[in-house]
């Protein structure tokens, strides 16, 4: 389905297409058609794009999609016990240099204005928030108004948001769904508006005012993601009938977004087992009329916690596999406490490998071409090059001089006269070529 919006602002092609294209070597006209039906997205708020300060780093946009590489999202952010401004910088800086696609700040602590302020500045990928940690920064949630909602989405958009997570999709008949669960509802935003509906008897707000916050977020070109309040926390309350009721309502909105004239992507689960992910991905494809598919993990198992960047990469790559387009990156700190930069590096790299593994095994163009250029240095024993083609040179190099000179044509797992590699090497060496009959 696509919009009379969507259609003229798809007449042509635009800068930010022919940038999506040139990157992902994929045509424009291409870029142009996904968007124009609703199976890729561009966050890039105008604001970003052109920064009013002279300082602030403008916005390199990528596309999000299944007709493009797969990509990963990092969570950053401050929490009311730790972090600050200059923290979450340094948070940011790690993420986009050990590969994040997208950053969201997640911040609940300090002063979120400035903290979004200052992320924004010095922020070169799209940057996504949760509007509603704003909305009650200094007040119970019972007491957040239409005011309240309208006038923090305006704001954030004016600042150059990207892409705001809006949990419309949870209804008050949800709600008796959740409680049946083993963990109930998880998600901090979903959690929030069930309390207010709960004290309120009311309907979700965001849901009532989809059309309003949907003007606002035209008028500056932000992406919704739509946060999916009740995904399972744990393998038990996996693909229940409070995640799917949520989702069938997201299947409606995606559609009130694109006539809207709003580009729109769905979020995902959560906790689910492996066996259950392809079908998953599939339905929320169908409901969800193709829109991107973002999904946290999935973690497919509870009891390894400290490891939740390596639970959730499993399931990560069998996601995108199946059709998700973008994974938000889980670090070890997960279920643990706010991370670190580290465990943000951790996290990062670990989910590239989860989108990279995933776009060779589509079949995507092109992506199999680094793993073919590391292969035939390997066989060449061309170290030098090895660490150029890795995706973390610096620790690929400190490994291998933990025992030999990096010029030897073996490595110390074998030694030289155990080294397969070397002594394949010989014998295609040492067999000449035979002519053709």
């Amino acid at each position: 389905m696509t919009t009379q919006y969507l259609n003229a602002r798809n007449a042509c092609v635009t800068d930010e297409m022919r940038r999506v294209s040139d990157r992902e070597n994929v045509p424009p006209e291409t870029i142009r058609d996904e968007i124009t039906a609703g199976r890729l997205v561009i966050p890039a708020n105008r604001v970003h794009l052109n920064p009013p300060c002279d300082t602030a780093i403008p916005l390199d946009p990528c596309g999000i999609g299944r007709a493009v590489s797969t990509k990963i999202n990092a969570n950053i952010g401050a929490s009311p016990d730790s972090s600050c401004k200059d923290m979450e910088l340094q948070k940011l800086t790690w993420a986009v240099r050990y590969g994040a696609d997208t950053v969201m700040d997640l911040s609940t602590g300090g002063d979120l204005d400035a903290i979004r302020t200052h992320l924004i500045a010095n922020c070169p990928v799209p940057l996504g928030t949760v509007p509603i940690y704003s909305m009650i920064g200094d007040k119970p949630v019972e007491e957040l108004t239409r005011d309240d909602i309208l006038s923090t989405i305006a704001k954030q958009a004016a600042q150059g948001v990207d892409f705001f997570t809006i949990h419309a999709g949870l209804l008050r008949d949800h709600i008796p769904l959740a409680c049946k669960r083993k963990m109930g509802i998880v998600s901090r935003g979903g959690s929030l508006l069930a309390k207010w509906m709960d004290y309120h008897g009311r309907e979700n707000p965001m849901y009532e005012l989809f059309d309003e916050i949907s003007a606002i977020m035209l008028e500056y070109d932000v992406t919704y993601s739509l946060g999916d309040g009740l995904r399972p926390g744990c393998l038990a309350d996996a693909s229940d009938e409070a995640q799917f009721a949520e989702l069938d309502v997201m299947g409606e909105l995606v559609l009130r977004a694109r006539d809207a004239g709003v580009q729109v992507m769905v979020e995902g689960p959560g906790h689910i087992p492996f066996d259950q992910i392809e079908m998953n991905v599939k339905r929320q494809q169908e409901v969800c009329d193709g829109a991107p598919f973002y999904v946290l993990g999935p973690i497919v198992t509870d009891v390894f916690p400290g490891y939740d960047h390596i639970t959730s990469t499993i399931g990560a790559t069998a996601a995108a596999y199946a059709g998700a387009s973008f994974l938000c990156y889980v670090t070890p700190s997960e279920h643990l406490s706010l991370p670190t930069p580290e465990d943000v590096k951790a996290g990062c790299i670990a989910y590239k490998i989860a989108a990279h593994a995933a776009d060779v095994a589509r079949g995507k163009p092109g992506a199999r071409d680094w793993d073919d250029r590391m292969s035939d240095a390997r066989a060449n024993f061309e170290w030098e090059k090895q660490f150029d083609l890795a995706f973390d040179s610096q620790t690929a190099r400190d490994i291998r001089n933990r025992d030999l000179d990096i010029n030897v044509d073996y490595c110390s797992m074998c030694g030289h006269d155990w080294c397969a590699m070397r002594i394949s090497k010989e014998l295609k060496d040492s067999i000449e070529p035979r002519p053709d009959h």
